[in-house]
């Protein structure tokens, strides 16, 4: 053992350790450790192994011992040779074990993707990162990683994260795509591929939409979109703000798939396979709220600026339009365009009330763009019966 290193800070103890700990020093670091202890009754326990080579069973045993007296002990920064040895042992079954985080840069990476959540980088020719904006979103990555993990194993072709990787002072997920490029980089570079792109986009949108999922399994839309409603109450005449929490409390309940965010830059092309990223925002539903959030991407946000589409999907508002019109006619088999008019009169009910939560949270100075919404969402509620499709 080179050093034993304790703190006090915040309410919390924290013992560094470093090099070996074995039978010839383990009592002396036990020793140390109690003595910094004294005093500190009853406090939070953490034990940073960033440093630490090595642990022998006489190590492990005051790991335990000490796990006994602070039921709370956390092991945090432990090296993949330190955390394999916690691990055969069982010490990761009995106490909150975490690795240590490899330190990536995305510096000059293109961005490929962005959600609410965090933006997708291309790391390389095989890797994909994506970078979360919270700088505490260890609990989100595990989440994103076990709706990925349900969708894949309900037959979804989906990336699945590999690694969790520190990027600057926050985190990413790591995800190997081979030589996978965004629809969205396709149709930039190869506009005579569209149709075969907004075949391939359908296909995979009714896949989703035709899975089945447990009851309680994934989040409910539905929950959600009057969560947005409730949010906006106040800058809604009461009349339609009660129109609107009915028509959306009457969209049948559905336990089948949404992916949340389904837009051009969350679906990859791999091997001639179309492959959904950005799985955070899966949650289960009645196709009209899919509908709702991919029209802003592809339209909605860009109704008064047509540069936005631009700057998010890297194609021209008349292009996005024109994908977003083939996306209907094919998803919903017709080209009667009053049919097609109908639904997404539907759809923009529930995406107007999801723009002006954004707006409300996140650009309250946008008021020509607040007030467009408000005119939208009026007018279609006092038009719209059901929005059902």
């Amino acid at each position: 053992m080179k050093e034993i290193n304790t703190k006090f800070e915040n309410d919390i103890f924290t013992a560094v350790l470093s090099g070996h700990i074995d039978s010839s020093n383990a009592a002396q670091a036990e020793a140390e450790i109690n003595a910094a202890l004294t005093g500190h009754d009853g406090c939070p326990v953490v034990v940073d192994a960033k440093e630490l080579e090595y642990i022998s069973s006489a190590g492990l045993r005051v790991l335990l011992r000490l796990k006994k007296a602070h039921d709370d002990l956390k092991v945090v920064n432990v090296s993949s040779e330190v955390y394999e040895t916690l691990s055969m042992t069982g010490f990761t079954e009995i106490m909150d074990v975490s690795k240590a985080y490899r330190k990536l840069s995305v510096d000059g990476c293109k961005v490929i993707g962005q959600g609410a959540n965090g933006k997708v980088y291309r790391y390389d020719a095989d890797t994909i990162i994506k970078v979360y904006f919270d700088p505490d979103s260890l609990p989100d990555i595990q989440r994103e990683r076990e709706l990925a993990r349900k969708a894949f194993v309900l037959g979804i072709p989906t990336a699945i994260s590999y690694d969790v990787v520190m990027v600057g002072d926050g985190y990413g997920s790591v995800f190997e795509l081979l030589s996978a490029s965004s629809f969205a980089e396709i149709v930039q570079t190869h506009p005579e591929r569209i149709d075969e792109i907004v075949g391939m986009y359908v296909d995979l949108l009714k896949q989703i939409h035709s899975t089945e999922v447990t009851p309680g399994d994934l989040p409910d839309m539905k929950e959600k979109v009057l969560s947005w409603a409730d949010s906006i109450k106040d800058i809604l005449p009461s009349a339609v703000y009660g129109k609107l929490v009915s028509l959306i409390k009457n969209v049948p309940d559905r336990n089948t798939m949404l992916h949340g965010d389904y837009h051009l830059k969350n679906v990859m092309l791999q091997n001639g396979e179309a492959i959904l990223i950005d799985m955070d925002t899966l949650c289960c539903g009645h196709p009209v709220f899919e509908f709702a959030t991919a029209y802003l991407a592809y339209l909605g946000y860009s109704e008064l600026d047509h540069n936005n589409v631009k700057e998010f999907l890297g194609i021209d508002y008349e292009l996005s339009e024109q994908i977003w019109n083939k996306i209907m006619r094919a998803y919903f088999g017709t080209d009667d365009q009053a049919v097609l008019d109908g639904y997404l009169s539907k759809a923009k009910v529930v995406s107007y009330v999801r723009m002006l939560r954004r707006l409300i949270r996140h650009d309250p100075d946008n008021v020509q763009m607040i007030d467009h919404c408000i005119r939208e969402l009026c007018s279609l509620a006092d038009k719209t019966d059901s929005l059902e499709f």
